[in-house]
């Protein structure tokens, strides 16, 4: 059996591989899928019988970043994953289809890298894009990884769990999350919208864990078909509250060039208080 960071969802145990099966030693056992993910997503934790993002929504996503739209938010990403040690364990927490991990991989090689998504159409295409990555399909928050596991989570638009996150990193890990910028998609928002608002910005402050810096990055991007515009729609959280009336005006649209900013934020995890005695 070889060792990996993956932790039993029945019981808590460390998980090892043998052959393409995932065992602990209460031996409940995990096949590895034909793309070589996991499934480590209890029945007893789903909340819809396909949980996560749906696969057109996946696929959408997949079509818009290949086609380069977003690089420079990887680029930033990797500068912020470059100061990461030699050889340390990346969790990417909420991959979905893997484009942001296997970037980074492809930055940092020798870097040990994971991934997790909700999604088993996500984990799928993630696990088929950069195979010496191990991914498996889980909550972010129930994440199958063993504590003081990883010496970085990463969290890219995806829900944050800071329990969690503070649990698997070892003390001192580092946590790299990137959110939208307050402006981001702000022309596709007044094509579409009636009245845009901007996107809500935090406090930096996280329980648990040190600001580091943040680093902001932003570009014009040009849409020149309806597909393209539809496949960023489709990849926000916009499409799944908008009335017949604004997607009409989406549909209508041939062409679009907005602003695409966004905020990466690296944090260090804070050494646990000590108890009173």
């Amino acid at each position: 059996m070889s060792e990996t960071i993956w932790m039993c969802p029945v019981c808590g145990a460390p998980l090892a591989w043998d052959a393409r099966t995932l065992r602990c030693p209460a031996r409940h056992s995990f096949d590895a899928a034909r793309s070589g993910y996991v499934h480590l997503l209890p029945a007893s934790r789903k909340r819809s019988a396909v949980p996560g993002d749906d696969p057109e929504m996946v696929r959408s996503r997949r079509r818009f970043l290949e086609n380069g739209h977003y690089a420079h938010l990887l680029e930033t990403l990797q500068d912020a994953a470059a100061a990461l040690p030699q050889g340390a364990v990346l969790l990417d927490a909420g991959c979905g289809e893997g484009w942001y991990t296997k970037g980074i991989h492809a930055a940092r090689p020798d870097l040990t890298v994971f991934g997790i998504d909700i999604s088993k159409t996500a984990a799928d295409l993630a696990a088929r894009a950069d195979k010496s990555a191990a991914y498996a399909v889980a909550s972010v928050f129930h994440m199958p990884v063993q504590t003081a596991s990883c010496d970085a989570v990463m969290s890219v638009f995806a829900p944050y769990c800071g329990e969690e996150f503070r649990r698997v990193l070892r003390p001192g890990g580092r946590l790299i999350l990137a959110v939208p910028a307050a402006r981001h998609l702000w022309e596709l928002k007044c094509a579409v919208y009636e009245h845009p608002y901007e996107n809500e910005l935090h406090d930096t402050a996280l329980e648990g864990f040190k600001f580091l810096e943040k680093r902001e990055t932003s570009r014009m991007i040009s849409l020149d078909t309806p597909q393209a515009i539809a496949d960023l729609f489709g990849m926000t959280p916009y499409a799944y509250r908008t009335s017949p009336a604004d997607r009409a005006r989406l549909d209508a649209l041939t062409s679009l060039e907005t602003l695409a900013a966004f905020e990466v934020l690296v944090y260090e995890k804070e050494d646990a208080p000590c108890a009173a005695p």
